[in-house]
């Protein structure tokens, strides 16, 4: 299955879920809610605090030692039924009255991991008994979570925390151990998507569950609702109200298919991103949606092309809207593009600038709507002013894209030495993109003649090879395609300036 390119995987977004009701869906839901909701959230609260103590139990009086290695004996073949028993209860409970299972789980010898997708939301958890609760991975953060930290050690999942670099190197060695174990640990369940989506499409498998290079059995979870109730995303319903119109329905409908076991190739061993790609394309044909390369970076969606990372909300975008919404009309924005230039340029304060320098920069009376500029570039207190004025210059379309690429790259180039190392070229394309790049290894490769990364054959390769001129088109530029109040498709302001299908705002080039 071909995968989306970037104009088609800007339609289908994985990553935001908006439950459509009707009015007698959302009268249904109030009265059957209002009795059904806070009864079955009762009885799940106490079905976990049954189980809470019986899962401390399982590692009590052991050592860290005999805690590293498998719970075997009495702890296991006396708790493990009982901890599975009552995880189907609780989802019984909350209206999973019954879960439909296509096909065979394969056992531990054929199969030593399982990998679920979609992956739409915590009740995907759903999924464990049928699988006789195969161990995961999760966040170490949830540890301290009540009752769930408990389950988790029951479980004995493999903890990774996503801010510590050296907890991901160590998880990765964790799993392999484990995978390559032949049948010492027991099975284990990993959601490849690593996030939550809509469905849509099936968004980029990250390689952990494929490194070891062992067989894996994939595995479809489906909920043929009338109401899609379950899902939880980026953006969009809340966990609450997942949670809510969930118990607010009689029942909630589930399938649980297992595939046949996908056993890899010698490449695919030796590549578990090709591993996970020919995985994910297969379950992508079997659920019959489009496989993409979206995934989540640093809690942010993103397309990947070419190496590069896309976010889907455009942080120049978005900058220009609420811009736009502070009263800032075009040669407003123009002039305050100039000030942030002629700042970068000067060297005396440097790129860097708090939200209330940026906030006199861009002529702002609202500091607050100068540190939500701020919140699209950085999760720092100050922000790159290089980031903003590039990626908002080459969506507002002030300025050609070979003169703006010739301004990113005079300042990525503060030795003038006319080329380009491959670090400075991740900062000067974070910079166009608003979006660090930390994968621009093909890119440079593409560019560079005998270690020399010239401007000229930066422009040549970005505007003239397919994969990065698309990149260009549908990120670098005045979006050409908006609303339709217009003949030619475009909504227009009363000040002339063009709204794009986002409600953000581009303006028209000024010669």
């Amino acid at each position: 299955m071909e995968r989306d390119d970037c104009h088609s995987a800007t339609r289908t977004h994985p990553f935001f879920h908006e439950l459509k009701m009707t009015r007698a869906q959302r009268i249904r839901g109030i009265i059957l809610g209002s009795v059904l909701f806070p009864l079955r959230v009762t009885l799940t609260a106490l079905i976990f605090l049954m189980m809470w103590p019986l899962a401390r139990l399982r590692s009590a009086g052991l050592s860290a030692e005999e805690c590293s290695r498998p719970i075997t004996g009495w702890r296991r073949w006396l708790l493990h039924p009982i901890i599975k028993f009552l995880s189907r209860s609780a989802f019984f409970c909350l209206g999973f009255m019954w879960t439909k299972v296509k096909g065979r789980c394969a056992d531990l010898k054929e199969a030593p991991v399982l990998v679920v997708a979609p992956h739409s939301s915590f009740l995907d958890m759903l999924v464990l008994p049928q699988t006789e609760l195969a161990t995961v991975v999760s966040r170490s953060e949830n540890t301290s979570l009540p009752v769930v930290g408990a389950l988790l050690e029951f479980n004995q999942s493999v903890m990774v925390s996503r801010k510590d670099p050296e907890s991901r190197r160590k998880a990765v060695a964790q799993l392999t151990e484990r995978l390559t174990s032949g049948g010492y640990w027991p099975q284990m369940l990993m959601f490849p998507e690593g996030t939550t989506t809509n469905g849509s499409s099936l968004i980029k498998f990250k390689p952990g569950a494929f490194l070891a290079g062992v067989p894996v059995q994939p595995v479809l979870l489906r909920y043929p609702n009338k109401l899609d109730s379950v899902r939880w995303t980026y953006k969009g319903t809340s966990w609450v109200e997942t949670l809510w119109h969930t118990a607010s329905q009689f029942y909630t409908n589930s399938t649980v298919e297992f595939m046949p076991v996908y056993t890899p190739s010698e490449e695919e061993k030796k590549d578990p991103n090709l591993y996970a790609d020919n995985v994910q394309k297969l379950m992508a044909k079997a659920l019959g949606v489009p496989s993409t390369d979206y995934v989540m970076e640093g809690r942010v969606p993103v397309n990947k092309v070419g190496g590069l990372s896309l976010p889907i909300d455009s942080p120049a975008r978005d900058t220009l809207s609420l811009l736009h919404q502070s009263g800032l009309e075009a040669h407003d924005v123009e002039a305050a593009l100039v000030r942030m230039i002629d700042r970068c340029q000067s060297g005396a304060q440097g790129s860097k600038c708090s939200a209330e320098e940026l906030a006199s920069i861009l002529g702002l009376t609202d500091a607050q709507t100068a540190g939500s500029i701020c919140s699209f570039y950085s999760k720092d207190e100050s922000v790159d002013l290089r980031q903003i004025y590039l990626s908002v210059s080459a969506v507002s379309g002030f300025v050609s894209f070979s003169t703006l690429l010739h301004t990113a790259f005079t300042l990525f180039d503060p030795e003038s030495s006319s080329s380009l190392s491959a670090e400075q070229l991740s900062g000067l394309m974070g910079a166009l993109l608003g979006f660090p790049q930390h994968r621009t290894a093909d890119l440079y490769s593409q560019v560079s003649e005998e270690g020399q990364l010239t401007e000229e054959n930066l422009l040549r390769v970005l505007t003239s090879h397919p994969t990065y001129q698309e990149v260009v088109k549908e990120y670098l530029q005045p979006e050409e395609e908006a609303g339709s109040q217009l003949a030619n498709g475009k909504a227009v302001n009363n000040n002339g300036n063009t709204l794009n299908g986002h409600g953000s705002i581009h303006y028209k080039k000024f010669e």
